[in-house]
């Protein structure tokens, strides 16, 4: 699988990051990374245990690398939680919210280990 379809498939925006980082392989690099930031699983802890002040964190944290690499899905829905969340107390909508950045973030591991799959074969 190409970038391209990685991002087709986690609904990025390809030709933004490519502009803006100005090499398919630095995206690609970044990309990969992702899989092991630790934010979705600071999430999923602070929202079992009700913590505003750490769901926003990680929250933010998520939002922040989805926009340096363009990927706008799990962009816009970390942004909303994040938003929900900013004044750092829980939020009554944080579970559906949260419910949200989950769909989105298991759409985007799975595009990335589908290339991450390829580019190890490859190599």
């Amino acid at each position: 699988m190409s970038l391209k379809t990685c991002y087709e498939k986690l609904e990025g925006d390809y030709e933004g990051v490519v502009e803006r980082l100005r090499s398919e392989r630095l995206v690609q690099k970044f990309v990969l990374k992702f899989l092991a930031d630790g934010s979705y699983d600071a999430l999923t802890r602070a929202i079992a245990e009700k913590n505003g002040e750490e769901a926003f964190r990680a929250a933010h944290t998520i939002k922040g690398v989805c926009q340096n690499l363009n990927f706008t899905k799990l962009y816009e829905s970390s942004h909303e939680l994040a938003e929900a969340l900013r004044p750092g107390v829980w939020s009554d909508s944080a579970p559906a919210l949260y419910e949200r950045v989950t769909a989105d973030y298991a759409q985007t591991v799975a595009a990335i280990r589908e290339l991450e799959a390829e580019v190890s074969a490859s190599a």
